[in-house]
């Protein structure tokens, strides 16, 4: 081979060897993936378990309840050491009269019971005396005692005797309303039933009238002395 034609050989070779470019690059690009590691890929988030949910609701549930309850119970302590609704007074206790002693309703020819008229009411009442003797009388002396409970104050009083026969006063004596009747001298009663009533106001509603009695003091025609006396029933 002659000199001068190695020159153009060698160029003949070289372009007869030109690099394929595509397949560089493609391995280049391999390369450099390869060295960074494989690519990460990010996974979806996992929904919580069911009784973790469950468990949640339940806490959120409990704090509610305990807050309205310390709301609550809040609320009661305020309202303890606010107002106080004052108490109503006391009824007051009325005891059966201890003044009848011995008395009975029923002694020698006189007889005594005490009721409240039925057509009292929740106002205004009557408490009727019933006497009944069984001789003339020609003393005779009816006490009638309301206890002063609540609003008690006398409207008047009458009685079926004929009214000149009698001296009539009403009083306040030893916590009671008294009416008294006193037969006047030179008068006589007459066998048989008598009434003696006393009318009064009181405080509204049913009125207790356990303290309530009467007493009556008699002398026969004959000379013969009679006492008796009565209470009343609880009813108005």
């Amino acid at each position: 081979m002659k000199d001068e034609e190695l020159p153009v050989r060698l160029r003949e070779a070289a372009e007869a060897h030109r690099p394929d470019r595509e397949r560089m690059l493609a391995r280049v690009e391999r390369g450099m993936a390869e060295g960074r590691g494989p690519a990460r890929v990010a996974r979806p988030r996992r929904a919580p378990a069911p009784w973790l949910r469950v468990a949640g609701a339940t806490a959120a549930v409990c704090g509610v309840v305990a807050f309205g309850a310390l709301a609550v119970t809040s609320a009661g302590e305020d309202g303890a050491r606010g107002t106080r609704v004052a108490a109503p007074p006391p009824t007051p206790s009325v005891t059966p009269p201890a003044a009848l002693g011995s008395l009975r309703g029923e002694d020698g020819p006189l007889w005594t019971a005490g009721a409240v008229d039925p057509h009292s009411n929740a106002y205004w009442a009557q408490s009727n005396v019933t006497l009944r003797t069984a001789e003339p009388l020609s003393a005779l002396t009816v006490e009638l005692r309301i206890a002063l409970t609540g609003g008690v104050t006398s409207t008047g009083s009458w009685r079926s005797l004929p009214e000149e026969d009698f001296t009539v006063s009403v009083t306040e004596d030893g916590g009671h309303l008294v009416y008294r009747w006193a037969l006047r001298p030179g008068r006589t009663v007459p066998a048989g039933t008598h009434t003696f009533a006393g009318q009064y106001n009181h405080a509204e509603g049913v009125r207790d009238a356990t303290g309530d009695y009467l007493t009556a003091h008699a002398v026969s025609a004959t000379g013969e002395r009679a006492s008796v006396g009565a209470s009343f029933g609880p009813e108005r």
